[in-house]
């Protein structure tokens, strides 16, 4: 009602003024009679309120589909009037509703190519990989260290992209269970063994066997090899423990990895969690992608868990997950 009355306020107005003038013509050309004035003043008002119940009546639902808000899309599709504006309006939504799914089928179908792409070109790639893995794992040259060193660098990199990609379509590839958290860290801790050794940094575990998690373990593995990674990444040759703790918190159950490393700097504590921001700590050490902590904060919003990081310049980093 208020923007029907907004919308014709300046013909309501014209009206009124048109009608003032009429009578003061008539008032100067001489006519006197205030019987006929007030009838004439009658007659004017009762058209042009006749005209507005009409015109409200014709666009009663234009104007209510203009003033609510929409629940979704397709309720924009809904008719709006009979009039002739409402009809146009009608149309051009149609148009326009049209045109977006078109460009939405479009675009779906390269992010389905895209990532049909990548799942099949990390597959590939991980199959020369670990053919260096077997030619080199039996070696004790300096050199085939180096190469196995490589090979796990680019495996990460291989599982991180997988990852990513899979997360376009993560309620397709998750299930929710009861995880033992030690057994998903012992996982996880093995499966970096190389790399701690390599960076001279030692494991240290202090989760509880029996503690019991709804999660999805292999996402939540994710999570934790990228975590673990990052804490022995920014700790090499610290010769310090990356530890790995659990404990209760009310209704919650926290789990901790802290690190003894070079620290997050405090400008960047609040960028960590962007995607590719790698700070700089990332500008120094160049293997750093900057997408790693993006993922497992995504990750984690789509587990129902949440995540925390305190950091100290040179004196480490501290990581938690609440379940």
């Amino acid at each position: 009602m208020k923007l029907f009355i907004r919308d014709h306020l300046l013909m309501i107005v014209l009206s009124l003024v048109q009608l003032i003038i009429v009578l003061l013509v008539n008032w100067l050309d001489g006519s006197r009679n205030l019987p006929t004035v007030l009838y004439s003043v009658f007659l004017g008002v009762l058209l042009l309120t006749t005209f507005l119940i009409y015109r409200f009546c014709l666009l009663r639902d234009f104007y209510r589909r203009l003033t609510k808000p929409l629940a979704s899309l397709d309720d924009s599709l809904g008719k709006v009037g009979d009039a002739p504006l409402a009809a146009a309006l009608e149309q051009l939504l149609l148009a326009q509703y049209r045109h977006y799914q078109q460009q939405l089928k479009t675009y779906e179908r390269k992010r389905n190519d895209h990532l049909a792409f990548i799942n099949q070109w990390v597959h590939q790639m991980k199959t020369p990989v670990s053919v260096i893995e077997l030619i080199v794992q039996e070696e004790d040259d300096s050199r085939f260290a180096m190469i196995r060193e490589e090979s796990d660098r680019i495996s990460a990199g291989l599982e991180l992209i997988l990852h990513a990609a899979r997360l376009e379509s993560f309620e397709q590839d998750f299930a929710v269970e009861a995880v033992k958290l030690r057994t998903v860290v012992d996982k996880v801790i093995h499966e970096n063994k190389r790399l701690f050794i390599n960076n001279h940094v030692y494991p240290e575990v202090l989760v509880d066997p029996e503690v019991i998690v709804r999660s999805d373990a292999k996402w939540l593995a994710f999570v934790l090899n990228q975590l673990v990674t990052n804490a022995v990444k920014y700790s090499a040759g610290s010769n310090q423990y990356v530890t790995v703790l659990s404990e209760p918190r009310g209704r919650e159950m926290v789990l901790e990895i802290r690190d003894k490393g070079i620290g997050i700097p405090k400008s960047d504590l609040k960028r960590v969690f962007r995607p590719f921001f790698t700070g700089e700590n990332g500008r120094i050490h160049r293997e750093s992608t900057g997408i790693g902590l993006y993922l497992v904060q995504e990750v984690c919003k789509r587990l129902g868990h949440s995540i925390e990081l305190e950091s100290e310049t040179g004196v480490g980093t501290t990581v938690r997950l609440i379940f």
